[in-house]
């Protein structure tokens, strides 16, 4: 029945355009996917054949399908469906020649709200009906009502406002674990105490942005941390590391030369004594049994990170991944310029963390701020985040890379020193953590006279 039809007939609060282009959207980038699921259903939308087509976005999101119209056509076609939603010229139509949509969101709420109001008619009408046979006590139909009436937003509020003594009752380990601080559960160490110490470690759910300008050892300090999760003795987790600049042979390169330090250059032209041969072998050895996964996919985007974790998870678990950079991420789709486009992919990040409750270490240029200053500053700041202000309101902590000798390689005292800012955090102090960089290893290193520098 067409949708004029419906409206017409049944008289129902709908906006079918709104559906549509809700539908479209994803077709037309299917990272807008992970929006709409956080908050509509199949049994949001009025008209049967855009429920169809959603269950089936749903199942391919499930299985980490892209969703697409081929994609779409085919799980319908295998379903037997495919006629029932007019064929593969309706999909077409929902996103042909659709542009970039920005207020996505807004879409999304209109076909909430209409829901809403069709669930709220719905429910009327029953109290309506049993008004009308007069059958039972007003009162009881009364107090029905109201129960049907506040049952209708139940599903979107009931896991959201808890008691005191429910949270504490759903606390691993009960209140004696809630009020013993040495008993609650920290972080993932990501081995520098300091910089864990003022943290307490990398927690699900947290978007970590690791930013620095060009050569100060963003990428060299994320497979650091990375190693220190996957090779650590006893208890070591699942990192999964997408490189969007250097290829897998580059990072493993880096990072077996980094576990056995050896330089890196001298590997490159293969000048290696017996000993530092020994050393790689060991080290590609650890590594080799490591529970680490790399991906060099060019280009990849939110869509493709988010079906590759979720096969990641199921079949090894997952303790963090590692994002190298933002700024190289696609959006898959046309945009009207790369600040909206950053935004979206952060937005994005910060909810896939979220979903799969896994801390992501995403790596960020700075912008030129820091080489500009007129006062010769060139500590860096929130501002300097590049192309994107949305970045510092996604993340969870922003964390700077600066070291003082590439700006003044004449000082002696500052070989080879290095500062981790924490310049936000959500949950905890800002401050600095002072490091050893080894740069023939790429490597960072706590100090043993690592100083925590929190601010007011």
């Amino acid at each position: 029945m067409a949708a004029r039809d419906i409206s017409l007939e049944k008289g129902l609060p709908s906006n079918i355009e709104a559906e549509k282009l809700v539908l479209g959207a994803i077709l037309l980038d299917d990272s807008a996917f992970i929006v709409a699921a956080s908050t509509l259903q199949a049994e949001d939308f009025l008209l049967e054949k855009h429920r169809r087509i959603y269950h089936v976005m749903v199942a391919l999101n499930e299985t980490g399908e892209k969703i697409d119209r081929i994609t779409v056509a085919n799980e319908l076609m295998r379903r037997g469906q495919l006629e029932s939603i007019d064929g593969i010229s309706y999909l077409v139509s929902l996103d042909d020649g659709l542009p970039q949509i920005y207020n996505f969101e807004s879409y999304i709420r209109i076909v909430k709200e209409k829901a809403l109001m069709r669930r709220i008619i719905l429910s009327s009408q029953k109290i309506i009906e049993r008004c009308m046979l007069d059958q039972e006590d007003a009162t009881t139909i009364l107090g029905d009502a109201e129960e049907s009436f506040l049952k209708l937003g139940d599903a979107g509020i009931r896991n959201s406002l808890l008691t005191p003594g429910q949270i504490i009752e759903e606390f691993e380990g009960g209140i004696s674990t809630f009020l013993d601080p040495s008993r609650r559960v920290s972080g993932i160490g990501t081995g520098y105490f300091k910089l864990d110490e003022m943290t307490s470690g990398l927690h699900g759910g947290e978007l970590i942005i690791l930013a620095a300008r060009p050569a100060m050892g963003k990428t060299a300090l994320a497979l650091n941390i990375a190693q220190n999760i996957a090779c650590k003795d006893g208890n070591p987790k699942t990192v999964a590391v997408f490189s969007l600049e250097m290829s897998r042979e580059q990072l493993l390169t880096r990072m077996v030369c980094a576990e056995a330090r050896v330089d890196q250059q001298k590997f490159r032209l293969g000048y290696l004594n017996q000993e530092e041969r020994r050393q790689l072998q060991m080290a590609a050895l650890k590594l080799a049994e490591a529970p680490l996964f790399i991906d060099d996919t060019a280009g990849t985007n939110l869509m493709d990170i988010h079906a590759k974790l979720r096969r990641l998870k199921s079949e090894h678990g997952l303790g963090l991944v590692v994002i190298d950079y933002l700024q190289l991420m696609s959006g898959r789709g046309r945009s009207e310029n790369r600040t909206q486009e950053v935004s979206a992919m952060s937005r994005g990040l910060k909810l896939l963390s979220k979903e799969l409750k896994v801390p992501f270490l995403v790596l960020s240029q700075l912008s030129r701020a820091t080489e500009t200053r007129p006062t010769g500053d060139h500590i860096p700041q929130l501002s300097d985040l590049r192309e994107s202000g949305s970045i510092e309101q996604d993340a969870d902590m922003v964390w700077f890379i600066f070291r003082p000798e590439y700006y003044k390689p004449d000082r002696e005292d500052l070989r080879g020193l290095a500062e981790l800012i924490v310049a936000k955090q959500r949950n905890g102090p800002t401050g600095k953590v002072k490091m050893a960089f080894l740069r023939q290893f790429t490597r960072f290193e706590n100090l043993a006279d690592d100083i925590g520098i929190p601010e007011e």
